[in-house]
């Protein structure tokens, strides 16, 4: 397995890999058709085996606090976007290979935090405990599809314009009501490390 910076020739089996990382997650129908790119610097890497992609992770640095990640941390943060191992490769510590390899890259620019976001899948979230992540806070996602659903929660204005599908977050208290209601919400977790620790490496 070799860790190196992502390459423009490498978007086809990114893709592949981050599809099939997450189809038994939460996260199963968040599909993308191109690699993301990044306003701020960003720290892009691959784990390869041969020429396919089996593990990758983005991270979006920030060059002010509150720029990608939340306002109210202190100090220059990273975003990580993706992280993903493909699954005929998992439990081999490909993803914190490249947690670390990311970490070291970050400090050199000063980062003093990492910040990702989680849904409601244990093991991941064990994943990121194990790392040295804290929990931060959490909102809810929600799918609301079907007419008994939509019925009573969202209205349109626009004449013959009928609504079937709407994703919400919800950030209020009542969550149990919201998932009661709702067939499909999402506990999305913030998860926090801070580098200056020097946890969450290999």
């Amino acid at each position: 397995m070799v860790i190196r910076p992502y390459q423009d020739q490498d978007e086809a089996s990114w893709l592949r890999c981050r599809v099939l990382s997450f189809l038994d997650t939460s996260y199963y129908d968040n599909v993308l058709k191109e690699k993301e790119h990044y306003q701020n610097p960003s720290i892009e890497l691959v784990a390869l085996e041969g020429n396919e992609v089996i593990g990758l992770i983005d991270i979006e640095l920030e060059n002010s606090p509150g720029d990608v990640c939340s306002k109210n941390r202190k100090g220059l943060g990273g975003m990580i976007w993706h992280v993903a191992v493909h699954p005929d490769y998992r439990r081999k510590g490909i993803g914190r290979y490249l947690l670390s390899e990311a970490i070291e890259r970050a400090r050199k620019y000063k980062i003093k935090r990492l910040e990702a976001w989680t849904r409601d899948d244990l093991w991941v979230q064990e994943w990121y405990g194990k790392m040295g992540f804290n929990w931060i806070e959490s909102y809810l996602q929600v799918y609301i599809e079907g007419g008994r659903e939509l019925k009573g929660t969202i209205e349109s204005n626009i004449s013959q314009l009928y609504p079937v599908f709407v994703f919400a977050h919800y950030s209020g208290l009542d969550k149990a009501n919201i998932k009661n209601k709702f067939s499909r919400a999402h506990e999305t977790n913030l998860y926090e490390l801070l580098l200056n620790s020097g946890e969450g490496e290999a």
